[in-house]
């Protein structure tokens, strides 16, 4: 008998005056297109607001019964007791950085200056006690005096600007407002003018309205100064989904102004000499234009222009060239590519080292290396001298130095069981110590976590990072009897998928089960290649990629169809989305979490029209026939019987458009044949957050949830967790 007690009973999905079905079918490139749930696009519209209420009712009913959410709970708060510790950023004797106490909802900027205790500059708690808050960028000047730091509010993820002063922690600038994804470039104070390079989306009134998240433009505060007059140095003319990046040399000399058109993997790249110029009308020279490649360029402390690119070299390459003569034409590499994906370069050039060094930073299947080089040749050196050794098989964060030369070298690093600590590398005695842990202590479970390969239909090998408790695994690392199994995924916009502390893997693992993550193409695990290998029109090799983990899990005894739940978020929520109606039979159930469903709408809502390149767009014959071709919306079918599917969505996601989850949820509870007892279609919603950052209860609540679904879907027994949580009340 079934130890877990059947939630109370939902019905199949809202009957059909809540949720009515259109006879909408609009003829695009002369293809027929039906959208029976297009009214939900409109969150104002009184029929999809009751339809959300009757959704999260459902859910609400559902979620009350689920055995061990709150031992689930529980757990993942003590496995996020951790806290978290940033990488010191140094300004002379002063130290910046990140903090979280193991009992605190979010991270806090501090400060440190020499012999004395650590200051707080910025809590978003402290701002906002509802927890909504939160802190998105920050960056010193390079003086050390003034912060310049963003922080968006309720959830909407618009970053507002502020500058605060470093020794008094009052704030002395601001607010600026339409500054979501800005950088900062501090130039060096001159007569007592502080000022800065940043880019700002153009006022509203400009522009249209389904445009006013897009328009920036490259702008120079000075600090005090109102930020309606900061003068626009860079941006007009081109295209409205630009995405740019500054620059500037710590001497204040050179300025470097990059440009990408939305999510494209490619960019173009400027450099314009200040010395002796005004830096508001900077004279602009081209270092790469029209190539198809992402580069970004500094100019380092010896002169030399330090280019980072994929120009014929999808793994990555570390070229030189004179600032004078920046041109692609001019480049000499220094790291050429190889074998292994470049990933970070620093260098090191203090006093104390007989020659200055260059460390790189490298991963290979996402596993990461650091290597050491002679700055000048570029050449590895010999021997242990050439290479760090790392505390295990992980990650490592930014590799960071001092802005003024030096011997010493920061970064993060963690694995699987390992929450991100911060080690020190001394290059005079090759020396590597932790320099700053974690402060909460927590108790992991003992788990083994293996790099495995296997087959994609067309014979690419794909990796698959599988983690199980080592107690349940026989000689060959597979659970002695087929063990409820999660497999994750993202698979797009070349990001990857690399080992790392997860409270949420690690609290089912420890339950007794499997948490597999799947490296797909289009992600960047495997270069540029990889990643275009699982874009526009190759889309679906990632779905093909992911399709054949979860086989390959089954066949080798992992797992079964009928214990065996996929998740992912975002463009791994349209993973998700995708599995579920390409191969409903191969999994039990789905947590699908702010996805991107409808394909052929999906550039006209959130920041959809940012994303075309690595989709395509619907409004070119060929890409709108890729697109229909996999939209999970237009894939649903009915009669068929569907795995239970569980839909988180935000209402401050102003990326992805909540939209999407409704009308796939929709489509599902119409369509499903399934016994919504046991595999339910449910929508759960959360207000006042976003897409992204979030407090430490606010994640813990969607862990919980997440997982106590899956568990249900899966059959991964629970019940132990919550006679747990009672012992401790």
């Amino acid at each position: 008998m079934d130890s877990q007690p059947s939630p109370a009973r939902p019905s199949a999905g809202p009957g059909p005056d809540v949720a009515p079905r259109l006879d909408l079918v609009e003829e695009l490139h002369g293809v027929p297109v039906a959208d029976p749930y297009r009214w939900l696009e409109d969150p104002a519209d009184a029929r999809t607001q009751a339809w959300s209420q009757w959704q999260d009712e459902a859910w609400e009913r559902w979620a009350a019964q689920l055995p061990g959410r709150a031992g689930l709970e529980r757990r993942v708060r003590e496995l996020m007791a951790t806290g978290s510790v940033g990488a010191p950023v140094h300004r002379g004797e002063r130290v910046f950085r990140t903090h979280r106490d193991p009992d605190a909802e979010h991270g806090v900027l501090t400060v440190t200056d020499p012999g004395a205790p650590r200051r707080v500059l910025v809590d978003p708690v402290a701002l906002d006690p509802s927890g909504t808050t939160t802190l998105d960028a920050w960056r010193p000047d390079v003086e050390g005096d003034l912060v310049a730091y963003q922080l968006s509010e309720g959830g909407s993820e618009e970053s507002v600007l502020r500058v605060l002063d470093a020794t008094t922690g009052e704030v002395v600038d601001g607010p600026i407002d339409r500054a979501r994804y800005s950088p900062v470039a501090w130039l060096p104070a001159r007569d007592g003018v502080r000022s800065f390079y940043y880019v700002r989306r153009q006022p509203p009134e400009s522009v249209p309205e389904d445009e006013r998240q897009y328009h920036r433009r490259v702008h120079l505060h000075v600090v005090g100064t109102d930020p309606d007059t900061d003068v626009e140095v860079f941006g007009a003319g081109r295209a409205l989904t630009n995405y740019y990046g500054v620059w500037t040399s710590r001497d204040g000399r050179w300025l470097v102004v990059t440009a990408a058109e939305g999510t494209a993997p490619r960019n173009d790249v400027w450099i314009a000499d200040l010395a002796g110029g005004d830096p508001a009308r900077p004279q602009f020279r081209p270092v790469v234009e029209g190539r198809d490649a992402s580069t970004s360029a500094w100019v380092g402390r010896d002169g030399r222009l330090y280019l980072f690119t994929d120009l014929d070299a999808p793994r990555g390459r570390l070229a030189v060239a004179d600032p004078g003569t920046p041109g692609v034409e001019h480049w000499t590499d220094l790291v050429p590519q190889a074998d292994a994906l470049l990933d970070d370069v620093a260098v090191l050039d203090g006093p104390e080292l007989p020659e200055p060094l260059l460390v790189v930073g490298w991963t290979e299947h996402a596993v990461s290396s650091v290597t050491v080089h002679d700055l000048a040749t570029g050449r590895q050196l010999e021997g242990p001298a050439g290479r760090v050794d790392l505390p295990g098989t992980g990650s490592i964060g930014g590799l960071v130095g001092r802005p003024e030369g030096g011997h010493e070298l920061w970064f993060g690093y963690t694995d699987t069981t390992t929450p991100s600590h911060v080690w020190h590398f001394d290059a005079r005695t090759r020396a590597l110590t932790v320099e700053a842990a974690p402060p909460g202590a927590v108790q992991v479970p003992a788990v083994v976590s293996r790099l495995l390969e296997y087959p994609s239909p067309d014979g690419t090998v794909v990796r698959l990072q599988v983690t199980a408790r080592a107690d349940l695994l026989d000689e060959d690392g597979v659970p002695r009897t087929p063990a409820p199994t999660v497999l994750y995924g993202y698979g797009g916009f070349g990001i990857s998928l690399s080992p790392h502390y997860a409270p949420d893997a690690l609290a089912w693992v420890e339950a007794g089960g499997v948490y597999a993550v799947a490296n797909l193409r289009g992600g960047g695990e495997e270069g540029e290649d990889w990643h275009r290998a699982g874009m526009r029109g190759s889309k679906q090799n990632v779905f093909d990629d992911f399709h054949a983990a979860a086989r390959f899990l089954v066949d080798r005894g992992f797992t079964t169809p009928a214990q065996l739940c996929v998740h992912g978020g975002s463009n791994g929520g349209l993973l998700v989305g995708a599995a579920a109606t390409q191969e409903p039979a191969l999994f039990a159930g789905v947590v699908c979490s702010a996805p991107l469903l409808d394909m052929v709408r999906y550039e006209l809502h959130g920041l959809g029209a940012t994303w075309s390149d690595e989709y395509g767009t619907a409004a070119d014959p060929e890409e709108f026939g890729w697109l229909h071709g996999y939209s999970p919306y237009h894939r649903v079918v009915d009669g068929t019987q569907y795995p239970a599917v569980l839909f988180t969505v935000f209402d401050g996601d102003s990326r992805v458009d909540p939209l999407h989850a409704r009308k796939l949820c929709a489509a599902l509870q119409h369509a499903t044949a399934s016994d919504p007892a046991e595999r339910p279609v449910l929508l759960r919603r959360e207000k006042d957050v976003g897409h992204g950052a979030r407090s430490v209860s606010r994640s813990a609540g969607l862990v919980r949830d997440t997982l106590a679904f899956a568990a249900r879907a899966t059959g991964l027994t629970l019940d132990h967790l919550d006679a747990s949580t009672d012992q401790h009340v």
